[in-house]
């Protein structure tokens, strides 16, 4: 009896334990699965990474730094992270249904027989049974290597998963930080036109001074001085929402200082339509997990399908019987026996009333509507790959077209101050002239961020990775 325990132990102690293909993936030359996360390690307790109370203080942070920052920190990746991480436990799980099941039983009944003639008694401290049992599948219907295989599939399909909410993140991170850089111009360039102006106000209040010109000259201009501290209010509030909200994504306080430094330039994109497209039917997470969802449908229904066939299944098992609960014989009508016993065992609903038919059908049908979502995605994508290129021609097209107005602009304003000096031009001129500057340099900067803008959802279109938009 102690011999087989002992091996039924060391039998248990063999198949827990991890093997060496195991040992050998978790080392630093393991396998990359082809969609990687790129939030570190947390803590497996729910809890965030932490951030210090002066952290983000005196921070100079680039639009590369900010993405990444995003990735590592903010928490709303961490859900993502942890269905990854529950997928491929569950692939695990349903590794371990292919191994040996040890179980244990221990038992205890009392029977009370009359009889007459009195025969045999039973025990009066009734029977104690114990009994262990390893048992083996040898045939499922192919249910466990189903679900293994679908549990794998699921495990790849959120690593994509989390692949996409990365490149979700970074395409939030990139159009906050260019709203935060597009607002810093629309602060200086509403700050260089109030100082316009004033100077006008000053330039006209002195003309009225000495009689050069009336009074609804000094009025208009001191209107058009208070219109411009507005839109500065207005464009100072602007550009705090945006710092705080790119705190916020970026896992930081809303109040943190930090210094976001870059600039809204031109970077050429010379890629064509085609070779667009190709990058996206290569690249884009959410293909390769509709792809996946079509996989995970077909081995549903040969899960389903495994009950139109037997179950079998190997065993051995012991069996130690008493009438004491330590398994001894105890008084006269008392017994102890020790039983072992090994085979097989096969079991096949036959009949089930079209259960399992129907089932096979309902999981047949849902793989066919998992092909046609995946065709639907794909014809998606080639929309949206064209109708962000389109954007981002369109905005390279109004940035030259801006650029030449700004120019013009500021010409025809020096030369109607210029006028205005020389008692030749009117007030209203030179505020005309001031304000069409203004409303050239806006469409400049909204023209540049808009480029950049839709660059971002460009390269995030293609499932392509690019935390750093204005390097050239």
């Amino acid at each position: 009896m102690r011999s087989s325990i002992l091996f039924l132990v060391l039998l248990l102690a063999f198949f827990c334990s991890p093997s060496d293909a195991a040992q050998r993936g978790t080392g630093p030359g393991a396998a990359v699965p082809l969609f990687q996360g790129q939030r570190s390690l947390g803590p497996q307790d729910g809890t965030a990474a932490g951030t210090g109370k002066n952290e983000g203080k005196a921070l100079r942070i680039t639009m590369h730094d900010a993405v990444n920052r995003a990735l590592e920190f903010n928490p709303s990746l961490g859900s993502q992270e942890a269905q990854g991480r529950s997928s491929e436990e569950s692939r695990k799980s349903a590794r371990g249904a292919f191994g040996p099941r040890l179980g244990m039983s221990y038992s205890t009944a009392k029977q009370e027989r009359t009889s007459n003639p009195a025969t045999v008694k039973p025990p009066k401290m009734g029977t104690y049974s114990w009994g262990v049992e390893i048992s083996q599948p040898v045939f499922q219907g192919f249910k466990l290597l189903a679900n293994y295989q679908r549990a794998a599939l699921q495990a790849d399909s959120d690593k994509a998963a989390l692949r996409n909410a990365e490149l979700s993140m970074t395409e939030q991170v990139q159009a906050e930080f260019l709203n935060l850089l597009r607002y810093e111009e629309s602060v200086r360039s509403e700050r260089d036109a109030l100082a316009r102006l004033r100077d006008q106000l000053r330039i006209t209040t002195a003309f009225f001074d000495v009689g050069l010109r009336p009074r609804l000259d000094v009025l208009q201009a001191e209107v058009d001085v208070y219109q411009a501290e507005n839109s500065v209010i207005i464009a100072e509030n602007n550009r705090e929402t945006s710092y705080a909200r790119l705190n916020t994504l970026l896992g930081l306080p809303a109040t943190a200082q930090v210094n976001y430094t870059g600039q809204l330039v031109h970077v050429p994109f010379t890629r064509s339509l085609e070779q667009c497209l190709e990058a996206a039917y290569r690249q884009r997470p959410d293909l390769y997990m509709a792809a996946k969802s079509v996989e995970i449908a077909g081995k549903n229904q040969q899960a389903v399908q495994s009950d139109y066939y037997p179950q079998v299944e190997g065993y051995y098992n012991i069996t130690q019987s008493g009438n004491t609960p330590d398994l001894q014989k105890d008084g006269g009508n008392g017994s102890r026996s020790q039983t072992w016993e090994v085979g097989a065992r096969a079991t096949w609903n036959v009949f089930q009333w079209g259960t399992t038919y129907y089932a096979d059908k309902e999981a047949g049908w849902l793989v066919t509507k998992m092909r046609y979502e995946a065709e639907n995605l794909k014809l998606s994508v080639g929309y949206d790959i064209k109708s962000k290129l389109l954007a981002v021609r369109e905005a390279e097209k109004r940035i030259n077209v801006a650029e030449k107005t700004v120019e013009q602009a500021t010409e025809a304003y020096h030369v109607a101050l210029a006028r205005y000096q020389e008692q030749v031009g009117t007030n209203f001129d030179v505020l005309d002239a001031s304000s069409k500057l203004t409303t050239a340099q806006a469409a400049l900067t909204g023209a540049k961020a808009d480029y950049l803008t839709a660059l971002s959802q460009l390269y995030v279109a293609m499932g392509e990775f690019q935390p750093e938009l204005m390097r050239r």
